[in-house]
């Protein structure tokens, strides 16, 4: 057979089945704020319950698998792996994704973590090649499955199972409220990988709360009042607030200062923390921008990889890495004792402080996923 009709969309009916959690936990996660429970155990302990995220949220939703300059970094594939699913990344001027599966036997055509640099991708098993477009080499009507990929001012995202959401309703507001910090003109100055054992969305609950900040975050408090700032509820599948700093500071580090250069339409004398479901923390400063990805292994397990990212290239990122550095840390030792706390047989879900609003929106964007 032959033929022109180019990459096929994915076909796959839409995850509907709600999460094994139970319904009556997730409906006192969902009262009103101020009577509302945390989550109930099982969200941050449950094989079963990482399972289902992985394909609904991971591979359901919009994942950032990375900046798509570094990705496609002197090649023109690369393979990864989306919530459960295996995803072909190709770049010719155009980034795209496609099903890592060969449309003969089904061989994945680049391992995980793979990369290749050329104008095609051969299937190791038996041959089958593909262009950089998804169409078969021989122009057979075998053409790899297409799936949704977005170039989100530097950010690669990508939909794995294909039927979700359109982009620009998934981000919604937020796409208006990080534009002046032009992410996608930003250069990275620094990168920290960390192993934290604990799940996922503990991380991103601590991020949204500056509840804990006088007992664990000195520093912070030193540059940024705890109580300042307000938390937006606006479109999209994200939540995040700002937060301001002090007179004397001019960005978030240890002195208040920093040797960066301003992002020229940035707003000044605030930090925006932000996180786009499911895997993608921004911290937006006047000089920088932070980025935390998060991969989860299993129930109790996380992999962050946190990028700093500046509008110059000649800039010292110590100042702003130092800082976040021992922040960083000092939040993950919160979040792994949280973590064996929610694993004990007398965890309860405990109610939310006044200050947690982001927290209970996050917990209920969660609850209301779950429940399908």
């Amino acid at each position: 057979m032959t033929g022109n009709a180019g990459p096929v969309p994915f076909q796959q009916a839409a995850w509907d089945e709600p999460a094994p959690v139970d319904r009556e936990a997730l409906a006192a996660t969902l009262r009103p704020f101020g009577s509302s429970r945390a989550l109930p155990g099982a969200a941050y302990t449950s094989a079963a319950v990482l399972d289902w995220e992985r394909r609904h949220l991971f591979a359901g939703g919009w994942t950032c698998v990375g900046r798509t300059g570094e990705l496609f970094a002197g090649s023109t594939h690369r393979a990864t792996v989306v919530g459960d699913i295996g995803v072909l990344l190709t770049n010719d001027g155009t980034p795209r994704a496609f099903a890592n599966v060969c449309r003969h036997r089904a061989h994945e055509l680049l391992p995980d973590g793979g990369a290749a640099d050329r104008r095609a991708v051969v299937c190791p098993y038996h041959g089958w090649a593909y262009r950089l477009d998804g169409t078969h080499l021989k122009d057979l009507d075998e053409h790899l499955v297409a799936l949704p990929a977005v170039d989100w001012d530097g950010w690669l995202m990508v939909n794995a199972t294909g039927d979700g959401e359109p982009f620009a309703e998934y981000v919604g507001a937020l796409r208006e409220l990080l534009a002046p910090y032009t992410m996608n003109e930003l250069t990275l100055g620094a990168r920290h990988s960390y192993a934290v054992a604990a799940n996922w969305k503990i991380l991103v609950e601590n991020y949204h709360e500056c509840y804990h900040c006088p007992q664990i975050h000195p520093e912070l408090c030193t540059v940024s009042p705890p109580t300042s700032g307000d938390n937006w509820d606006l479109p999209g599948r994200w939540v995040g607030g700002s937060m301001t700093l002090r007179p004397h500071a001019e960005t978030m580090s240890l002195s208040g200062r920093g040797s960066g250069v301003r992002i020229v339409n940035a707003p000044q004398g605030t930090v925006r923390y932000v996180s786009l479901l499911p895997n993608l923390l921004l911290s937006a400063h006047p000089d920088y921008v932070m980025a935390h990805r998060l991969t989860p292994l299993d129930p109790g397990r996380t992999d962050v990889e946190c990028s700093w990212y500046f509008p110059a290239t000649e800039v010292d990122p110590a100042y702003a890495v130092d800082f976040w550095d021992l922040t960083n840390r000092q939040d993950w030792a919160a979040c792994e004792s949280v973590q064996r706390g929610v694993s004990s047989p007398h965890y309860r879900p405990g109610p939310l402080a006044a200050g947690e609003d982001a927290v209970y929106q996050w917990m209920a964007l969660i609850a209301r996923a779950y429940l399908g």
